[in-house]
């Protein structure tokens, strides 16, 4: 496939990608209390396994239920 052929098919979920990234650094940055690590923990997860693994992580195993 040629790079613009793909460019639709890659774009939402580049954006969709950020958007959960952007979402699950603002929580954690909003809040202190997590079910396991620290907020450090976190952010390295999240930002370093960025490639929707670190923040479905965090959403299911680091963030406190209200």
């Amino acid at each position: 496939m040629i790079a613009k052929d793909i460019l639709p098919l890659l774009a939402p979920i580049v954006i969709v990608q950020f958007l959960l990234l952007g979402y699950s650094i603002v929580h954690i940055l909003r809040h202190n209390h997590y079910k396991m690590g620290n907020r450090a923990l976190w952010l390295i997860v999240c930002i370093v396994g960025m490639n929707f693994i670190g923040p479905i992580l965090y959403l299911l195993l680091g963030r406190e239920d209200a």
